[in-house]
């Protein structure tokens, strides 16, 4: 590696390698491309209709059973024919990480599904009203 003239100390600041004028910089993407061998992460669920279920509560969604980490209800005064929860679901092992926002909302996995496709398996948390 050499480094080639400009501003800065000695003959200069930009490191190239081979001569072949490529800056030596190996970018970082680890957080941004989780590994495929991962388990599934957090997704983000948009029930179409209301199944009755509530924050801390267990449905059983794809054939495994998700606990509801956060539920927003929308459409109530304005908005489509029936009311949307827009779920955070996971594994209970996850919880951790969504206490302490250990991931990015905006790249959550996105599915829908139809009240009627939900199984509830616990209603809500025990604060739940």
């Amino acid at each position: 590696m050499r480094s080639v003239g400009g501003i800065g100390e000695g003959n200069g600041d930009i490191d190239v390698d081979g001569g072949f004028g490529r800056a030596v910089a190996t970018p970082r993407f680890e957080a941004f491309n989780p590994l495929l061998s991962e388990p599934a992460a957090m997704k983000r669920l948009i029930i179409h209709g209301d199944p009755g279920v509530r924050r801390d509560g267990i449905i059983e969604y794809d054939g495994e059973e998700k606990h509801l980490f956060q539920v927003t209800r929308n459409g109530d005064w304005h908005g489509p024919d029936e009311v949307q929860l827009w779920c955070v679901i996971g594994d209970e092992d996850e919880f951790e990480d969504y206490e302490k926002r250990n991931f990015v909302p905006h790249w959550l996995d996105v599915e829908t599904a139809d009240a009627e496709d939900i199984e509830v398996v616990k209603r809500a948390g025990d604060l739940a009203v």
